[in-house]
């Protein structure tokens, strides 16, 4: 059986847990550290209790291991096991253990103990190597990390920069499997279509005019994510000069919210519809008009996709992916990204280079908004484009990973059988 170790049941995951279910070639299980997103529970970066309005826990096989009473899925010596997996791994007959990252301690524990048994270790981790680090930093990240990565057997890379932080620490070219960062893209495509005819009646519903060209931002509402950074360039001179009426459209919820508030004309605000925002005198008459949907769970952002016109991801080096632009362009929206964001460099840059702007810059931001202006991405092009994306790759991937260990005589059963 193949061992997957998770910190919880995360909304980007288990629709690959389910396709390998649906798939049935390889024999799983995927180990949980936490319920964290299945029952309501507090999200700091959001500010509010929220559980995923999925079924995270349908349509694939999965345990609870038992972890420290205090656990927290964001702090590394917050999540550890308290148990040892020896005996689950000899009682499950673990041919390998597949864990999805390293930022938790759990995940060392589980690495090391998967080692000392003779269990090959497969790595699907999310970070790249885009971030500049500090010399210092960088030294002592690559022992700390090299010790860890010297014990995985298989690296799955979710894009470019993932697989080059990979190879920077060694790994060989046979040990690198393609595993595409990707959300459900038939899901996102059937609920695009099916809404999709409501399109002018969600723009009434958040007060979009009918004739604006809606900016979408979608996410929490923190500084790494940048939500400044798009209304500074919604103000560029190239942006006004073309006479269009532009509306940003704000999905979310986060400690900079207020701050968002204030440096636009508020034309809709669902988490707080009777207050009074920031009028055109106290803005210089320049600010953006934007609407602020609040927090939409996973049923419901499709309707802001429908909505929008081009969803803009400004993050800077901590969105070491950003799938929202994978659920996006599966909903036939157009997207640009900071060139800090790990999904700039395979999803955008191929469809349209210009999409890509640097991070933290606003002129840049505001090129990348003219030149889809004048060159919008087509819907047969981003479909093609989100399409190379999609779970089928994953798992044949994982399929073709765990028939050759079974070619190699797989290390559990030889232990078993001798």
């Amino acid at each position: 059986m193949l061992a997957i170790l998770t910190t919880h049941p995360i909304q980007y995951q288990v629709p690959l847990w389910q396709a390998l279910a649906r798939d049935g070639s390889v024999p799983f299980e995927v180990w949980y550290l936490s319920d964290h997103g299945v029952k309501p529970s507090f999200d700091v970066e959001f500010k509010k209790s929220f559980a995923w309005d999925l079924d995270m826990l349908a349509g694939h096989p999965h345990r609870f291991l038992k972890v420290n009473s205090d656990a927290n899925v964001d702090r590394f010596n917050k999540l550890r096991l308290v148990e040892p997996l020896e005996k689950v791994f000899r009682e499950k007959n673990v041919r390998a253990l597949w864990v999805q990252g390293w930022q938790v301690r759990a995940y060392w524990q589980a690495v090391w103990q998967a080692h000392a048994a003779g269990i090959p270790i497969w790595l699907r981790g999310e970070s790249n190597d885009l971030q500049p680090t500090p010399p210092m930093k960088k030294q002592i990240k690559r022992i700390l990390l090299g010790q860890f990565f010297r014990r995985v057997s298989e690296f799955l890379y979710i894009g470019q920069a993932n697989r080059r932080l990979y190879e920077s620490f060694g790994a060989r070219a046979e040990q690198l499997h393609p595993a595409p960062y990707c959300v459900d893209n038939q899901r996102f495509a059937r609920q695009a279509e099916e809404l999709r005819p409501q399109r002018a009646e969600f723009r009434r519903q958040w007060n979009i005019p009918k004739d604006a060209l809606c900016i979408l931002f979608a996410g929490k509402f923190i500084p790494k994510k940048h939500p400044l950074d798009l209304i500074t360039a919604t103000l560029d001179s190239r942006l006004r000069n073309l006479g269009l009426r532009l509306h940003l459209l704000f999905v979310g919820a986060g400690e900079l919210g207020r701050e968002l508030r204030e440096v636009c004309h508020v034309a809709f605000d669902a988490d707080d519809p009777k207050a009074k925002h920031a009028d055109a005198a106290q803005l210089n008459g320049h600010a953006p008009y934007a609407s602020f949907t609040g927090f939409l769970n996973q049923t419901e952002i499709s309707k802001a996709y429908v909505a929008a016109d081009c969803l803009v991801l400004p993050s800077d080096y901590g969105e070491t992916w950003g799938l929202v632009v994978n659920e996006a362009m599966a909903s036939g929206l157009s997207c640009l990204a900071s060139d800090a964001c790990g999904c700039s460099e395979d999803l955008i840059a191929p469809l349209n280079p210009a999409y890509r702007f640097r991070v933290g810059d606003a002129a840049s931001l505001a090129s990348a908004l003219l030149s889809f202006i004048e060159q919008p991405a087509s819907s047969a092009a981003l479909r093609e484009q989100v399409d190379k994306f999609n779970l089928s790759v994953s798992v044949e991937t994982v399929r073709r990973l765990y028939q050759s260990s079974y070619r190699n005589g797989g290390i559990c059963e030889s232990k078993k059988d001798g």
